[in-house]
C-alpha cells in the first residue's frame, strides 16, 4: 500500500489502530507487553469480531481503542483524527460525542426507567429533554422494548437490560460502538436474542463496531474476526 492509500484508508474509517503497544510491569521483574504493534482500521458499517483467549489483553485493546487508556506507543485515530497524546479534555470530547460502550454487565442506573437510563447521556451531551426522549423512543422501538420505557432494569429481564444498555450506548449517536463480551452474561437463545438486536442497530446507524467475544458462533455471523494472541492481531480464529 503506497501514501496515498495509506492516507485514504484513514480518512475513511471510523478507528485506526496504527502499531499501538501497550505494556505493563505490575512489580514483575520484566515488562508484559500486552499490546505488541496492532494495527487495526474499522470502516462505517463494517462490525468486528474481536476473540482472544483470557487474559490476551481484549479489555487493554477495547480500552485503548475508546480513549480510556493511553497506548505507550503508536497511533489511535477516530473518525480521522489522531488522539495520540491530546489532553484528556479532549479525549474525553472525543468519546462522549463519537464512542459508545457496552460491557457484559448493563450498569444501568437502577433508579431510573429504561428511558431515563437512555436520556441521561444525552441531557449531559447538551440535547434538549423533548428531544432526548424522542431519540429514546425510537431507540426502545428498535430493539422490540417501546412498552418498557416506564420500567427500571429490576423490573425487566437480563436480555432486556442488556438491550437498553446497547440504547444508551447509542443514544449519543457515536460513529463507534465498543463492546466487550456483550451477551457472556446471557443464556444462549437470550444471547442470540441481544446480539440480533445489536446488529439490526449497527446496520441502521452505519457506525462501526468492535465487539469482543467468546461466543464463536455469534463470531462467525459478524463482517470479520480478529483474534488477539500474543499481543498481536491475527486474521480470523
Amino acid at each position: 500500500m503506497n501514501n496515498s492509500e495509506a492516507q485514504a484508508g484513514a480518512q475513511s474509517a471510523v478507528l485506526q489502530l496504527s502499531q499501538v503497544g501497550k505494556s505493563y510491569n505490575h512489580g514483575l521483574p520484566t515488562q508484559v507487553d500486552v499490546l505488541n504493534g496492532i494495527d487495526l482500521t474499522v470502516k462505517p458499517g463494517e462490525i468486528v469480531a474481536l476473540v482472544a483467549p483470557s487474559g490476551a489483553g481484549k479489555s487493554t485493546l477495547l480500552h485503548t481503542a475508546g480513549l480510556l487508556d493511553t497506548p505507550d506507543r503508536g497511533t489511535v485515530r477516530i473518525a480521522g483524527q489522531d488522539l495520540t497524546g491530546k489532553s484528556e479534555r479532549r479525549r474525553t470530547a472525543v468519546r462522549r460525542q463519537d464512542v459508545g460502550f457496552v460491557y457484559q454487565f448493563h450498569h444501568l442506573l437502577a433508579e431510573f426507567t429504561a428511558l431515563e437510563n437512555i436520556v441521561l447521556p444525552q441531557l449531559a451531551n447538551g440535547i434538549s429533554q423533548a428531544k432526548a426522549e424522542a431519540r429514546a423512543q425510537d431507540l426502545l422501538a428498535r430493539v422490540g422494548l417501546k412498552d418498557r420505557a416506564g420500567h427500571r432494569p429490576a423490573a425487566m429481564s437480563g436480555g432486556e437490560q442488556q438491550r437498553v444498555a446497547f440504547c444508551r450506548a447509542l443514544a449519543n449517536g457515536p460513529r463507534l460502538l465498543l463492546a466487550d463480551e456483550p451477551t457472556g452474561n446471557l443464556d444462549p437463545g437470550t444471547a442470540d436474542q441481544v446480539f440480533a438486536a445489536l446488529m439490526e442497530l449497527v446496520a441502521a446507524t452505519g457506525m462501526a463496531a468492535l465487539i469482543a467475544t467468546h461466543n464463536l458462533e455469534l463470531a462467525q455471523r459478524m463482517d470479520r474476526v480478529v483474534r488477539l494472541e500474543g499481543g498481536q492481531l491475527h486474521a480470523g480464529m
